[in-house]
C-alpha cells in the first residue's frame, strides 16, 4: 500500500537579506494510512516548519511531498488551499474557534467552504460532536466552555470533512494534566476509528500515546522508531 504521506529529501530555506538559513536539510519520511505518529524535537529543530509543509501551509524549497497520491510540493497556493480543506484536519494549541459562533457552527465551518447545504452541515456537525462527547454543549459559545471542551470542539471541526490526516500541533499545550489526558484519549479513539494522526509535541508523556516517534534535530532526522509501550486510554 502506498504511503499516505511520502516525503523525499524535503529541504526548506529562508533568506535573511542575502544570508540563507537552512531549516530542513533533506527529510525523507513515509507515513502509512492509520499510523499514529508523534513528531518531536527541541526548539529550532525544524518540527514547526515540517508541520507547516505537511499541512500544506508552506511549500518546500526542494524535494517531493506526495499526499494521498498527489504531488503537492509544486502546487500553487489556490490548489494547496483546496488540498488543505479536503485532506487535512488541523487541531491547534490555541483552539482557533470563532467567538461569536456556537460549538455546532464552529464545527460546521469547514463544510461551508466545501459548499455543503446548511441543513446537511448542521446534521454532520452534530454527529461529529457526539464522537467527542460534546453534543450537550452544541449551542454554547467558546466563552461558555472550558479549555478542554473548546479543544473537543476544535477536534470535531478537524474531523468534520473526513480528512485523510489529522494534524495536531501541541494540542494539549494550554491544558492542565487531567484535561490533557482526556484529550489524548479522544485522539486514541480517532486513531482506532481508522484516522491517520500526526501529533507535534515536545512533551514526552504526550508522545507516549503515539505508535511511532520521529525526532528532528537541527533540520535533520535524528531518530524514527516504533514505540513499544503505548498509552491506551
Amino acid at each position: 500500500m502506498p504511503a499516505i504521506i511520502h516525503l523525499d529529501q524535503i529541504r526548506k530555506s529562508y533568506f535573511m537579506g542575502k544570508q540563507e538559513l537552512q531549516v530542513l536539510k533533506g527529510i525523507s519520511i513515509d507515513i502509512n494510512k492509520n499510523e499514529y505518529v508523534a513528531l518531536m524535537g527541541p526548539s529550532g529543530s525544524g518540527k514547526s516548519t515540517l508541520m507547516n509543509i505537511l499541512g500544506c501551509l508552506d511549500s518546500p524549497s526542494s524535494g517531493r511531498y506526495v499526499l494521498n497520491g498527489n504531488d503537492v510540493s509544486k502546487m500553487a497556493d489556490n490548489d494547496l488551499a483546496e488540498v488543505r480543506n479536503k485532506e487535512i484536519g488541523f487541531v491547534f494549541q490555541q483552539f482557533n474557534l470563532l467567538p461569536r459562533l456556537t460549538a455546532l457552527e464552529n464545527v460546521a465551518l469547514p463544510l461551508v467552504y466545501a459548499g455543503v447545504p446548511k441543513k446537511q452541515r448542521l446534521e454532520i456537525a452534530n454527529e461529529v460532536l457526539k464522537k467527542v462527547d460534546l453534543s450537550d454543549r452544541s449551542h454554547h459559545k467558546p466563552n461558555e466552555l472550558s479549555g478542554g471542551q473548546c479543544q473537543r470542539v476544535a477536534i470535531a471541526r478537524a474531523l468534520v470533512n473526513s480528512p485523510s490526516i489529522i494534524l495536531a500541533d501541541e494540542p494539549t499545550g494550554n491544558l492542565d494534566t487531567k484535561t490533557s489526558y482526556e484529550i489524548m484519549s479522544i485522539f486514541n479513539k480517532i486513531h482506532k476509528d481508522g484516522n491517520t494522526v500526526v501529533l507535534v509535541t515536545h512533551e514526552d508523556d504526550i508522545s507516549k500515546y503515539a505508535r511511532r516517534i520521529i525526532r528532528l534535530r537541527d533540520g535533520v532526522l535524528e531518530s524514527d522508531r516504533i514505540h513499544e509501550h503505548v498509552v491506551i486510554s
